[in-house]
């Protein structure tokens, strides 16, 4: 496969991702919308990210659907993917990442734009930890990441529709089990595209797109992916 086939269907797989997952949040944070105000908010919000990646990986499956820099990361430390070819992946996800944030912003503007008081819609697009601690913030995002990444690593029928579906329960997994400290980021494109994005959108009354934290969801899940491919090599 090309470099420019690896870019376009990871940025599509990463772009629809990014949709689907910022829309699950947008949906029950963002007032007049039909899904604003239920119960349940945070399994809506996990089941949206975990069917999320099911459909976004079902559509990125000929570059391998990675749609995350950490699996990248991983695969190619394990010798999946040749190192010339992470940066194209890097830059799909990232990008598309971007992308699909914008589209969530889309398809919800007019609740953007009906709501009062937008300084606390960052979460729509981006992580921030429940209590702020660095140190533990990062530890949660590697342990999170290690978890996904082994499971990946592990299975070698990863990437089949049999394989997407079991990714989806494992993200579903971390999102219940570990995601409450700092929103479970697990994916470092995941987290800067649309933060990056946060920070152009023409959102009326937004707050700030909080850098100081965004290398916490960059270097954790990159962290926590390194460790899984030395762990699942050395156990090979």
């Amino acid at each position: 496969m090309s470099y420019t086939d690896i870019f376009m269907w990871e940025f599509l797989g990463t772009a629809v991702l990014i949709l689907i997952g910022s829309g699950s949040v947008a949906a029950v944070v963002l007032p007049n919308s039909f899904s604003h105000g239920g119960g349940g908010n945070w399994l809506v919000i996990v089941l949206g990210w975990g069917f999320g990646v099911f459909t976004a990986a079902s559509i990125a499956s000929p570059s391998g659907a990675h749609i995350n820099p950490a699996v990248t990361l991983a695969v190619a430390i394990s010798g999946g993917v040749p190192w010339g070819s992470v940066p194209f992946y890097w830059a799909g996800q990232l990008l598309g990442a971007i992308v699909g944030a914008a589209l969530a912003w889309v398809v919800f503007k007019l609740q953007f734009d009906q709501n009062e008081d937008n300084s606390g819609t960052r979460g729509i697009f981006c992580t921030a930890p429940a209590i702020k601690g660095t140190g533990w913030n990062l530890a949660t995002e590697v342990i999170a990441t290690f978890v996904l990444i082994l499971w990946v690593l592990t299975n070698p029928e990863v990437n089949t529709t049999l394989g997407y579906a079991g990714v989806t329960f494992v993200i579903m997994a971390i999102g219940f089990g570990l995601g409450g400290p700092t929103g479970y980021a697990i994916n470092p494109a995941r987290d800067l595209g649309p933060r990056i994005a946060y920070a152009l959108l023409p959102i009326k009354g937004k707050g700030d797109a909080l850098w100081s934290y965004s290398w916490v969801p960059v270097a954790g899940p990159l962290a926590g992916a390194a460790l899984a491919a030395l762990l699942a090599g050395a156990l090979s």
